[in-house]
């Protein structure tokens, strides 16, 4: 490939819309241009990065033993509402109707339409197991599209349905998944970490995340450097702490704090330390007839985890200030759960806390010296309902956790039988009787891998993208090709030995000054360079540069093939 045949379109500056550094760098390098809100075009330079990620993904996906297929983007309403998530999904699933005023959507996912498809193709035990998969075009109507690739309206998505007689085959096809998963991301050259996740809207009971580690990351992510244990922070359990020593020694007492509403500046008036405070969350759990107000205590430097509490309690509201002052005479900000007799889920650590200090129920007033048993009874639940912190014990028993951040780039789900038992997507077994399928789904986002990427690998220059996914291996850089006719025999000879060689490379042929053809590549993030000088060549010679590397290096031109080859091979 020569460039002058090729379409490069880099910027100097990035438009000023653009939040985050691979928003900015994929816009600067000319692999996307904007067409609307979350919705991009892939340039020549883009799609090369974007179908590579592809072609791994459906390698190891063909490896694995699942089918590819391609289901149409648009789908029928009717099969959502069959099974029960059109109503819920809300509107990040975008619906028209056709000429005859029949509702559609466009896809988001395929759960429904490839269970439709294997209830009317698949009928005995002896057809299963099957997994079928697809690469497509996927579209949410995200309510605020942001950061370019990565949380955009439509994006390219790999997304595989297995199907099985039995949950143990099913859990053997998920273990099959994790392991394809952890090949593509180590293929593509990309730090990663699998992690324990919640099922959230799809639903099902197992579920891991792959994040791609980066610091821009909108996921956190606990994690155990002395084992394996790694949890969306939305999981990740906080072990019950263990009570230490006899407490209950302080006498209860209320304390004026006049506007002092958070536990930070109530620690701070009274001298205390902020991990002897309770705060009190008021909440409305929702229920088929009514509300029920609901009082959940942290303590005071620890947050709040709703996906957890949402486990406990059900659906829920947080309660409004009218609300909280019925049920306990005080405005937001000084409220305990002292003199309350409604339901109190009480955190793990606020459970085995003594002498502690809560909100009194009036306004300006704080309590000192707070004991369960004592001075309240015992809180009527006691439930994990905050997020972890650094330090932490294990889950696992084997060290304390840390904290990073990730970007999700894939997802699996054990969905069980949840769609099948809607759709009545059922098999004969060998007695003849209807069974239910156990269902698993495989989610990775193609799209996004290559924002991750960039978020993971840049620096004052541009992109650092790993070979795997870079749109070229290679760039052949000669100086004054279209004036000395030693440069250009000697790069037209390296281009051919190196595509003869496998190697995806390009040769600048462009009439660009040398310091804007280097600035060009180090933008886009090509791994490897091979400048073509005349002086160079008179002591046969070319000058390498990796994309990373601090200083260039002159190697010998007859070795420059092979040199590159165990590079990209490394």
């Amino acid at each position: 490939m020569r460039a002058s045949q090729f379409f490069i379109s880099t910027l100097k500056e990035a438009p000023s819309d653009a939040e985050i550094v691979s928003h900015q760098l994929m816009l600067r390098a000319g692999l996307i241009r904007r067409l609307a809100g979350g919705i991009y075009t892939w340039m020549p330079m883009g799609l090369r990065a974007l179908r590579k990620v592809e072609n791994i993904v459906r390698e190891e996906m063909n490896r694995a033993g699942a089918m590819e297929m391609l289901m149409p983007a648009v789908q029928p309403f009717e099969l959502w509402e069959e099974s029960g998530r059109g109503p819920k999904y809300g509107p990040e699933l975008l619906r028209f109707k056709d000429r005859h005023q029949r509702d559609f959507v466009i896809g988001p996912t395929h759960e429904e339409v490839i269970t439709d498809v294997v209830r009317r193709d698949i009928r005995s035990y002896r057809q299963l197991p099957r997994h079928f998969y697809q690469i497509q075009t996927k579209f949410r109507d995200e309510i605020r599209p942001r950061f370019g690739v990565m949380r955009g309206r439509e994006f390219l998505m790999k997304d595989g349905y297995s199907f099985h007689a039995t949950y143990a085959d099913l859990e053997r096809e998920y273990r099959n998944m994790y392991d394809t998963y952890s090949r593509i991301f180590n293929r593509l050259g990309l730090k990663f970490r699998a992690v324990a996740a919640d099922t959230g809207a799809i639903g099902g009971t197992g579920s891991h995340e792959f994040h791609v580690l980066a610091d821009s990351g909108e996921d956190a992510i606990a994690f155990c450097p002395d084992s394996d244990y790694a949890a969306n922070v939305e999981l990740a359990e906080a072990v019950a702490p263990v009570k230490v020593g006899a407490g209950d020694t302080a006498t209860m007492e209320k304390k004026a704090t006049p506007g002092k509403t958070r536990c930070e500046d109530v620690a701070a008036f009274l001298g205390l330390p902020l991990t002897q405070t309770v705060k009190a969350i008021a909440l409305m759990a929702e229920r088929e007839d009514a509300s029920e107000f609901v009082l959940l205590l942290l303590r005071g430097d620890h947050e709040l985890n709703e996906i957890k509490t949402q486990k406990v309690i059900g659906e829920f509201r947080f309660a409004r200030d009218e609300e909280i002052v019925a049920a306990l005479g005080s405005k937001p900000g000084y409220i305990g759960p002292v003199g309350f007799s409604g339901k109190v889920v009480a955190d793990r650590s606020v459970a085995a806390m003594s002498d502690c200090v809560c909100g009194a129920n009036e306004e300006g007033y704080h309590l000192t010296g707070v004991n369960f048993g004592r001075d309240l009874p015992p809180p009527a639940s006691v439930a994990d309902i905050r997020n972890v912190v650094p330090g932490d014990p294990s889950p696992d028993g084997k060290g304390a956790l840390e904290l990073c951040r990730g970007i999700e780039v894939g997802h699996i789900f054990q969905l069980r039988t949840k769609y099948a038992e809607a759709l009545k997507c059922t098999y004969l077994d060998e007695q003849g009787k209807d069974q239910v399928m156990e269902m698993g789904c495989y989610g990775i986002g193609v799209s996004r891998i290559v924002g991750a990427a960039i978020e993971q690998g840049h620096d004052e220059r541009g992109i650092v993208f790993p070979a795997s996914l870079a749109p070229f291996s290679v760039v052949v850089v000669p100086m004054n090709y279209a004036k000395s006719e030693t440069v250009r025999t000697a790069a037209d000879a390296l281009l051919a030995e190196l595509l003869a060689a496998g190697i995806d490379a390009i040769l600048d042929d462009r009439d660009e000054r040398p310091g804007s053809m280097f600035a060009d590549w180090e933008l886009i993030g090509i791994p490897h360079r091979v400048v073509v000088g005349e002086r160079g060549l008179k002591e046969g010679k070319l000058e390498y540069k990796g994309r990373s590397d601090a200083e260039a290096r002159m190697l010998a031109a007859g070795e420059m093939t092979d040199f590159l080859t165990r590079e990209l091979c490394g």
